[in-house]
């Protein structure tokens, strides 16, 4: 059982901060990626004049509200928890597309628009025929996310707040989340933190560690990313020393299952079944929604573990990085 300080009367299960974006998925193909010098498989920081060439070459595409942390807290929602969301916005229509789909299913979504900003984030995702996911994202609005962003009083409120790695490029955003780590241990609570991909490790990863050192209680990773954070030679190296500094560590390893580690035990918990597999986009996000709820409602990791797996399971089976099914019905 994971054992929490957190209040029984929280207002909230979990509050994600991340980068507030609307997602734009689309088919491609490996030449597509080719021609257009796109790394596949990986998430690229773009500016505005590429976003804006992308767009208009790709072919039809599904637009969505999105971001990492968003699919997260959507999850946990569709599970029937309560979740909060903190990120940045403009005042413009994506925005308030953004906000209003956040608000529909039912997270809590406090942060003001911004109205001097650059226009709201969005992220290109193209999915080739293998499922692979290549992501193109123009940040916007959301990269300016600071700690005058940070409320105080919604993570007091919530048991686990959960920061997303995608977010941690500019230095504004390092500093939103040392106070966000501050005020979450201060009011008892836990700091879980998503590493999200290699590349924001490999450019980050002194600064990570420190923050997983000294923060973090549940890191979330997948293989890769686990084994560029700590450098080492092979996954149960990386796991060991994951072990030894955050309380649990989540390894999340595709149709292998995770490996989840504690201070006591080791658990490698399998994929749920797909019937067919169609689009990777949001499935660590999904996993994580389902692991946090699960132990904000009390279960043991396994258990936990179990429910991480059928939210990704779900969310893979369709285009797009939320449920299209309620996932309460699911478990």
């Amino acid at each position: 059982m994971f054992s929490s300080a957190s209040s029984p009367t929280s207002k909230f299960d979990v509050c994600a901060i991340g980068n507030a974006l609307v997602d734009v998925i689309a088919d491609a193909s490996d030449d597509f990626l080719h021609t257009h010098k796109i790394r596949k498989g990986a998430m690229t920081l773009i500016d505005a004049e590429r976003a804006g060439m992308l767009y208009d070459i790709i072919g039809p595409a599904i637009e969505a509200s999105g971001g990492s942390a968003a699919n997260t807290v959507a999850g946990t929602a569709s599970l029937g928890g309560q979740p909060a969301y903190m990120g940045k916005v403009k005042a413009d229509q994506l925005g308030a597309i953004f906000r209003h789909d956040l608000h529909a299913q039912g997270v809590h979504f406090a942060t003001p628009p911004s109205n001097d900003s650059a226009p709201t984030g969005r992220c290109l995702i193209l999915v080739t025929p293998d499922a692979q996911r290549s992501m193109n994202t123009y940040l916007g609005a959301a990269v300016e996310f600071g700690p005058s962003d940070v409320r105080a009083d919604i993570i007091k409120n919530s048991q686990i707040t959960y920061l997303e790695g995608y977010l941690f490029d500019r230095p504004e955003a390092q500093s939103a989340f040392r106070l966000a780590a501050h005020i979450v241990h201060e009011a008892g609570q836990k700091l879980s933190l998503t590493l999200s991909d290699v590349f924001c490790v490999n450019r980050h990863r002194n600064a990570f560690l420190e923050l997983v050192k000294n923060e973090v209680d549940i890191l979330f990773a997948n293989e890769n990313e686990l084994i560029a954070l700590y450098e080492t030679k092979d996954l149960d190296g990386a796991i060991a020393l994951a072990r030894e500094h955050c309380e649990i560590s989540v390894t999340t390893r595709s149709e292998k299952g995770a490996v989840i580690a504690t201070a006591k035990e080791t658990l490698n918990t399998p994929a749920a079944p797909v019937a067919k597999l169609v689009d990777t986009t949001g499935a660590g996000d999904l996993y994580a929604a389902g692991f946090l709820f699960g132990l904000t409602h009390g279960k043991p990791i396994k258990e936990a573990a179990h429910i991480g797996a059928i939210a990704a399971a779900e969310v893979i089976s369709h285009y797009g990085p939320r449920p299209q099914k309620k996932l309460k019905e699911l478990l």
